[in-house]
């Protein structure tokens, strides 16, 4: 492997005489002859420093990225701007290497800012306590269905099919290794067929999962549904929420909810192929006890002087296994560090201006695409940052020529929902400008 590997070949003559072999074969004489290679690994020449660096950054070309690209695709990943503060203070070493408190009051600064992260998500949201935070919206939905499950003891979690697919889909594999039953309600004319909800509820239902804004970026009624939801003894009205909405819509806890949860990647995390991501948890006092993980306290040392602690531990890690609320939750920590970053740098006018800039943005780009008269409308109901439309042409198609002029299209539905062939999910964030949305509107009036 020499010079892939640093090693020369007094040094593998030191090593081999430490274990007592005298050559690289010997130490590998236990692997039968047959299935040995028999020959050199397959490797080009070696290069230099440089010559790797221009190598690399060949191969890298060939992405393109945001920066590359004008992105109007959403469907849970959500091209946002980031405070460059944000990325300075999560690249300081302390924060940068720090994972998750072990010796937990010994990390006076991450359990700082994971009691700040904890009111924050708490105020957004509408509710008395959050978590240490989750890996992601899917799995915070898995984590606030066995809640309720615990919490109800019942075993039936009905979820709304505008909820994200793929949350949906890790909310089944939740379900089968935990035992219940997930039954999906259908949308209609993009929300939660109400009707059908209705006459699924009964007294086996632990929780209904609605999602608003929801995965076609629609406004669901949420009020109505929670009314419906609460007049079963024990049910849970679980809400997923995208959090940037939040700085104009009314939270979920004023509307009733006793759980709240959400993908957090819109506050200050990058798009990063996917992840890591940041899932949010948030409930009512009264259930804290079934919240998974751990909550961070104030307290006083014995200076008097402000201190924190792990004031609720339910991690497996800290109590017997068989005791906690889930085994496999665990904290984001550099992540949650950022969302703080970006809570408090933007604040409530700049969270609602982030808001009002997306929606205002969204339905502009929404309006001219429709004044074309080559796209209709999916739907006819109140939307966010997101809308769906429709042409007589594949979604394939469009996004291929949009990528010809550097925009990166929306999200194709027909995979998921079938029966919206042709149809489209496009985003709109406060980062897209007004000629970026007309040269978006242009190039598709272009395509049909």
């Amino acid at each position: 492997m020499y010079p892939y590997i640093p090693n020369t070949s007094d040094d593998e003559k030191k090593m081999l005489e430490s274990i007592g072999v005298d050559s690289i074969e010997e130490l590998f004489s236990d692997i039968p002859k047959e299935v040995q290679l028999g020959r050199e690994l397959n490797l080009k020449e070696s290069m230099s420093e440089l010559e790797v660096e221009k190598y690399i950054t060949k191969l890298s070309s060939k992405n393109k990225s945001i920066n590359d690209l004008t992105c109007f695709l959403g469907a849970g990943a959500y091209d946002h701007y980031i405070p460059s503060i944000v990325d300075h203070i999560i690249s300081r070493s302390e924060f940068y290497t720090s994972y998750t408190p072990y010796q937990a009051e010994i990390s006076q600064g991450t359990l700082q800012y994971i009691f700040e992260y904890q009111t924050l998500i708490s105020r957004l949201t509408g509710m008395d306590v959050s978590n240490a935070s989750l890996y992601d919206g899917g799995s915070a939905i898995g984590e606030a269905s066995i809640m309720a499950v615990n919490i109800s003891r019942k075993e039936e979690i009905i979820v709304s099919k505008t909820v994200h697919p793929e949350s949906r889909k890790v909310l089944k594999t939740y379900a089968h290794t935990q035992g219940f039953k997930v039954i999906e309600i259908d949308e209609s004319d993009g929300v939660t067929n109400l009707e059908q909800l209705k006459e699924n509820i009964n007294k086996n239902t632990a929780a209904v999962i609605v999602q608003s804004p929801n995965f076609f970026g629609i406004i669901e009624d949420i009020k109505s549904i929670e009314e419906m939801v609460h007049k079963v003894k024990k049910t849970m009205f679980i809400v997923s929420t995208d959090p940037i909405s939040l700085g104009i819509l009314k939270s979920p806890g004023e509307l009733g909810a006793d759980i709240v949860v959400g993908e957090g990647q819109s506050l200050g995390i990058p798009l990063s192929y996917g992840g890591p991501y940041l899932g949010f948890i948030a409930t009512k006092k009264k259930h804290m006890r079934k919240l998974p993980g751990r909550i961070v306290g104030e307290s006083t040392d014995v200076d008097g002087k402000r201190a924190f602690v792990l004031t609720l531990q339910a991690r497996e890690q800290h109590i017997r296994r068989d005791k906690a609320t889930s085994n496999i939750c665990t904290n984001q920590g550099l992540n949650v560090l950022a969302s703080v970053v970006y809570m408090v740098t933007l604040g409530k006018k700049g969270l609602k201006e982030v808001a009002t800039q997306s929606i205002a943005k969204a339905h502009y780009a929404y309006d001219k695409m429709i004044a074309t008269g080559k796209y209709k409308p999916l739907f006819n109901k109140p939307f966010f940052k997101e809308f769906a439309i429709t042409s007589n042409m594949p979604g394939e198609k469009i996004n291929d020529e949009l990528l010809k002029e550097n925009v990166l299209g929306g999200f194709i539905l027909d995979e998921n929902y079938p029966q919206y062939e042709n149809g489209i999910l496009y985003c709109v964030t406060e980062k897209r400008s007004k000629e970026e949305i007309d040269k978006l509107v242009s190039v598709l009036e272009g395509i049909i």
